[in-house]
């Protein structure tokens, strides 16, 4: 597994010269992020890698986890997370993971937080049709009847209603790779990336994206 922390930056386009196609794509800023622990098999149970990512003040850092980053000789970071892969005995605490990691890959999956829209109703948020606005009808987009029968008697668990919208993890799967710049740890995918601007974003290699 090939997998990353880094952050949105925002959408542009760029140009086919083979096809003459115009491809829209979202930068990410991947990278580069130390490798802060190593979990294997045999001591943790598992095999997984823990990553850093974000420059922080040393003084922002709770104390447990100033001393984990210590214990690594790794600067405080202000994101830590950690991925499964098969094997970790390929990486090293320190070694720092770039961007250069998706130079052969094709597809990869996107893991963000969607923007916050706040409380929304029924119309925004789930797509109602709204009501005429003829022969005095003044429910232009209010949600119908959500009652029942004497029998159930109860609203339905999980009914769509009004409520608030966003701010919810959001996986994106099979993602074209169309540019990698290793340069500026710049990794160039087609079309959007859930987030806002600047917003953390997590981007690991698909199965069939070569990991």
């Amino acid at each position: 597994m090939k997998a990353l922390l880094g952050r949105k930056l925002g959408m542009t386009q760029i140009f086919d010269q083979e096809s003459g196609e115009v491809w829209p794509v979202t930068v990410l800023q991947l990278g580069p992020c130390p490798v802060v622990q190593v979990k294997r098999q045999p001591t943790d149970g598992y095999e997984a890698v823990q990553i850093g990512y974000g420059e922080v003040r040393a003084s922002l850092v709770n104390l447990p986890t100033r001393g984990h980053f210590k214990k690594a000789s790794v600067v405080p970071r202000r994101h830590l997370r950690e991925f499964r892969v098969a094997d970790a005995s390929a990486y090293e605490v320190g070694q720092e993971l770039t961007v250069e990691l998706f130079k052969e890959v094709g597809l990869v999956d996107i893991i963000g937080v969607s923007k916050g829209r706040g409380f929304q109703g029924g119309t925004k948020r789930h797509g109602f049709h709204r009501g005429p606005k003829t022969h005095g009808s003044r429910s232009y987009r209010q949600p119908g009847s959500i009652g029942q029968h004497s029998n159930p008697g109860h609203v339905f668990r999980g009914l769509r209603m009004a409520g608030r919208m966003g701010n919810s993890q959001v996986t994106v799967r099979n993602v074209d790779v169309r540019a990698v710049d290793t340069e500026n740890n710049l990794l160039l995918v087609g079309g959007s990336v859930p987030g806002a601007r600047n917003a953390l974003v997590y981007v690991r290699a698909t199965s069939k994206g070569g990991a």
